[in-house]
């Protein structure tokens, strides 16, 4: 049956509403009834009882904000009458038992994809262009220019032939309303039967604004997320391209490959612009060495691979108040599956996280672990406050206007995509994941740097929840964006891939969309199923410097 409203745990003094509910409504839940005080709007929340000013508001069992004024029962809650408030928390020695799914439905299941020598399986085959240091970007843009078209990795030509035939239109005399109101037909644009390297899903090509200047922790701290995107399962090599003077020395990176994979031999051409000599030279070897990577690229097939093989990202953003109820217990589903069959999740965006660290540190199963991810949580939490931004500043204006009104309410949603299974280790960005089970990975709450880190943490699929809706994708693992509502689906459902509106409406339970999620992961990583940021080459690289980012 379906409930105009929700109340998340048995322990909230808030409840949700799943639609709009209008002043003075009477509204019966669990045989307790309430007169709202106020309209409240979907996917926003009311007071269950009286109360004070000063007193605790609780939901997901958890506290999440401190009320300003007197509450009457079935007042909505705002950013005007409450403000952001967590728990403490503290290592102790507690561990939360953990009964897994029953995942016998998928024990035999494979996917299909590329075994590397190292025993890791990508799920994708990319060929990757790197610069260095920003020197580099021109140069890089010069390499993606001469390749990707040629070759049949070029984007959607629909807008090439829109911008062709506005250019014929006003030639011909046509005014401003003329082309305002000029109509074109498009036609779907399908390159892939004419790549020259079938094999190959792509090239491609990791700008950035870093590699010099700045600090050298961060010049260290690229040249790992670099290697972590070189020794990826996804990919089959790269072209590295490095002026020579920068701060992000090749040796380092060289260093930082060694860490995470100690016998690395895939083909890998470094060019150094200073020693080389002049720009056509740099460039015509690199497009040479490119084109005959490729070459060895093309030569590796997809072959099945236990789901163990799997590592799965697991992301957020443009959140709304639907996302802590339906899209993210559903992936936090998925991920418990993933984990009793023996793969890897990533759970990151640390400021995202306030108000659950005490559920997450005491889900550790080693006490170094829970002690390095109270010291990671609060060295953040006061970097921030000391740069005059604090976790309660996290929530974005889109957040707050679709119920997420601190901090705390949207960590403690945003927790649920991670489950309830034990946590396996505790990283720190950019570290690679050698772990089975649940990692939590020290990142911002920014989602493209977020994605950015978990890939380069080892994540060969990434599962994105999004209540606004996002285009986010990421260079070279699959970023499936899942919907938290219905109605965003069948409005941005260009660049959204799965619903979990059905949730919210009573169609379907948070189990059965798990599971509906996980056999869509699976025809994914086996090539079979084409996301839509990968299909809008939507290649989102951004590297995360270690100064305050939310």
């Amino acid at each position: 049956m379906k409930h105009s409203v929700l109340k998340v745990h048995p322990q909230d003094n808030v409840i949700v509403a799943l639609s709009d509910l209008s002043e003075n409504q009477e509204i019966v839940y669990e045989g307790l009834r309430y007169i709202l005080q106020e309209a409240i709007p979907a996917k926003h929340k009311f007071t269950t009882t009286d109360l004070a000013a000063g007193d605790q508001v609780i939901m997901y069992g958890v506290l999440v904000g401190k009320t300003q004024v007197a509450l009457k029962a079935g007042s909505l809650i705002s950013t005007s009458n409450i403000k952001h408030a967590s728990t403490d928390f503290k290592v102790s020695e507690q561990q939360t038992s953990w009964t897994a799914p029953d995942v016998s439905a998928w024990k035999q299941r494979t996917f299909d994809g590329f075994h590397r020598a190292d025993g890791q399986v990508g799920t994708a085959n990319y060929w990757l262009v790197v610069p260095m240091v920003f020197c580099e970007n021109r140069n890089v843009e010069v390499i993606q220019e001469a390749l990707l078209n040629n070759l049949g990795y070029g984007r959607n030509e629909n807008y090439q032939f829109q911008a062709k035939e506005l250019m014929s239109l006003y030639q011909k005399g046509a005014g401003v309303n003329e082309i305002l109101n000029a109509q074109f037909t498009y036609t779907e644009q399908v390159q892939k039967n004419n790549r020259l390297f079938p094999n190959v899903d792509g090239i491609k090509f990791l700008s950035h604004t870093g590699g010099c200047g700045g600090t050298r922790q961060d010049s260290q701290t690229l040249c790992g997320l670099l290697a972590g995107y070189i020794t990826h399962p996804n990919v089959a090599g790269a072209t590295v391209l490095s002026l020579g003077c920068q701060n992000a020395q090749v040796d380092i990176l060289m260093e930082e490959i060694r860490k995470r994979s100690s016998h690395f031999d895939k083909p890998l051409y470094v060019l150094d612009q200073q020693r080389i000599g002049t720009e056509s030279d740099v460039l015509e070897m690199a497009i040479r060495q490119t084109f005959a990577g490729l070459i060895q690229a093309n030569q590796d097939l997809r072959k099945p691979a236990p789901l163990s093989k799997l590592c799965i990202g697991l992301e957020c953003g443009g959140s709304d108040g639907f996302s802590g109820i339906s899209a993210n217990p559903a992936i936090g589903y998925t991920s418990d599956l993933l984990v009793a069959l023996g793969a890897s999740v990533i759970l990151a965006e640390f400021p995202e996280l306030c108000g659950v660290e005490q559920d997450l540190s005491n889900r550790c199963l080693d006490k170094k672990d829970a002690e390095r991810f109270v010291d990671l949580m609060r060295t953040y939490s006061s970097r921030a406050t000391a740069a005059g931004s604090g976790f309660d500043m996290n929530p974005s204006p889109g957040n707050i206007k679709d119920g997420l009104i601190t901090d705390a309410i949207k960590s403690a949603g945003a927790a649920k995509k991670a489950g309830t299974s034990p946590v396996v280790a505790v990283l720190d960005y950019p570290e690679k994941v050698n772990k089975a089970g649940l990692n939590l990975l020290c990142t911002p709450g920014n989602d493209v740097e977020s994605t950015t880190a978990e890939v380069g943490s080892g994540a060969n699929v990434v599962l994105f929840t999004t209540g606004l809706g996002t285009p986010t994708g990421n260079p070279i693992a699959p970023v499936v964006k899942i919907s938290s509502n219905s109605r965003l689906f069948s409005r941005m459902n260009d660049i959204i891939d799965l619903d979990t509106g059905p949730v919210i409406e009573g169609r379907e339970t948070i189990q059965q969309a798990g599971e509906r999620i996980l056999n869509y992961v699976i025809e994914v990583a086996s090539g079979k199923q084409e996301v839509k940021a990968v299909k809008h080459r939507q290649d989102d690289f951004i590297p995360w410097k270690r100064g305050v980012s939310l």
